[in-house]
């Protein structure tokens, strides 16, 4: 590992965990989706990569509570694996959301960016309710390690090494 991994992320594989094959990682990476979670991690083969893990930002059961946030940006993690050096691949992409009448709308961001990307917020709203009561309406929370956390978990237990890219080749 190097000089720069602090800032990107990248934790080298486990010492005395034994390296699983590339299919039992991707099923270790797949296992990470929960239904509770706000994220998902999928096949990556439309954006020629091997999973990405993105919000649940055009879920209908979700889009409404990314919408009263009032989230404006939302990111994938794409994964590639580099079996030669037993270390998954990694980068973010961020993304501009535009909301309009409560449905979201994806437009990549005009500032392009790519690498690493860490966000953290949080908000609770307390109001009058429809019947007159008072108390939260709402809750959440938008932190990128919601994803990232369990994805490096996920490769480490299967004995390979997270790569944070910022620059280069993914």
């Amino acid at each position: 590992m190097g000089l720069f991994d602090w800032m990107t992320g990248s934790k080298p594989a486990p010492p005395g965990v034994p390296r699983l094959p590339v299919p039992a990682l991707r099923e270790h990476l797949l296992a990470v989706n929960r239904d509770t979670a706000p994220f998902v991690v999928r096949d990556g083969a439309p954006e020629g990569v091997d999973l990405v893990a993105e919000w649940r930002i055009v879920d209908a059961k979700w889009y409404e509570i990314f919408a009263k946030a009032g989230i404006k940006r939302v990111f994938k993690v794409l994964m590639k694996f580099d079996e030669a050096k037993g270390e998954v691949r990694a980068v973010d992409q961020s993304w501009e959301v535009e909301w309009r009448a409560g449905v979201p709308e994806l437009s990549a961001t005009a500032e392009g960016v790519r690498g690493q990307t860490w966000e953290k917020s949080f908000e609770t709203v307390y109001a009058f309710r429809e019947d007159l009561s008072w108390g939260e309406v709402y809750s959440y929370r938008f932190d990128t390690d919601e994803i990232k956390k369990p994805l490096v978990a996920a490769a480490q237990k299967a004995g390979w090494g997270w790569r944070g890219v910022a620059f280069g080749k993914l």
